[in-house]
């Protein structure tokens, strides 16, 4: 009987077939730890982070702010409103500081919108009285981290502001008997959009600083300790703009 003989080309076909099997198997598992990979991480102290859930941005703050009007303002952060004043805008001395907590991501985008006391369209106080006069308004504001404890936000001469109800554009009428009909006035209404972050606010003015002496604030004022850097602002005419939008951008703190 003759030994049996393996033929050399059937021998190199099964060598080249085991190759090709054991090659598709180590892909598959090198294929599989980098999607893996891809979607968490582990740090050496072994936590785990799923990269989707970094994607969002950073994680919210808490913030505090701390705000004095004449005579009324609300507050909207990154386009979402945060608080008010508690004291109705209708309410003819509404003196108070108010102090209201969020929490927000960086870049802040904030946006007042700041109103002084009129009666009507006018834009007069006390009207049919002795004391009938052009009203005056006045606006202080800081924002803080809790986080860090720091103040990252104050009123100052950085921030922009459109005026959208002004009165009396005839300032004389302020001695009329009948001011309601004799004082001229505009209301331009609030801009689409402009609490947005990416609202072009270019043609807007800067705020004007005003002293204590000039706004003379009242109640609630001096309950605030106010970082030396807040200022009270308003714009240009404290009595004939009524009701003021503003708009400041604060970036995130270096190396947040």
């Amino acid at each position: 009987m003759r030994p049996r003989t393996v033929l050399p080309a059937l021998g190199a076909a099964l060598a080249l077939l085991a190759a090709a099997c054991s090659s598709s198997t180590s892909e598959g598992e090198a294929a599989s730890a980098t999607t893996d990979a891809a979607v968490t991480t582990v740090d050496p102290a072994g936590a785990s982070t799923t990269a989707g859930a970094e994607a969002g941005g950073s994680e919210p703050v808490a913030f505090t702010a701390e705000v004095w009007a004449d005579n009324w303002f609300s507050l909207t952060v990154n386009g979402e409103a945060v608080g008010e004043d508690s004291v109705p805008i209708t309410t003819e001395r509404s003196f108070n500081a108010e102090t209201i907590e969020f929490e927000a991501t960086y870049p802040l985008t904030v946006a007042f919108v700041t109103k002084d006391f009129t009666e009507d369209a006018s834009g007069l106080e006390y009207i049919g009285t002795p004391r009938q006069q052009l009203g005056d308004g006045g606006f202080i504001a800081q924002i803080t981290d809790e986080s860090t404890g720091e103040v990252v936000a104050v009123t100052d001469a950085s921030w922009r502001g459109l005026a959208v109800q002004r009165a009396p554009l005839n300032t004389e009428c302020v001695s009329s008997s009948d001011p309601t009909s004799e004082c001229e006035s505009e209301d331009l209404g609030e801009p689409d959009g402009w609490t947005d972050a990416d609202y072009d606010d270019g043609a807007w003015d800067d705020a004007t600083v005003y002293t204590a002496a000039q706004v003379d604030p009242k109640e609630g004022y001096d309950e605030i300790d106010w970082d030396p850097a807040a200022e009270l602002i308003w714009t240009s005419d404290l009595e004939v703009d009524n009701t003021i939008l503003w708009r400041v951008t604060v970036p995130a703190p270096a190396g947040a």
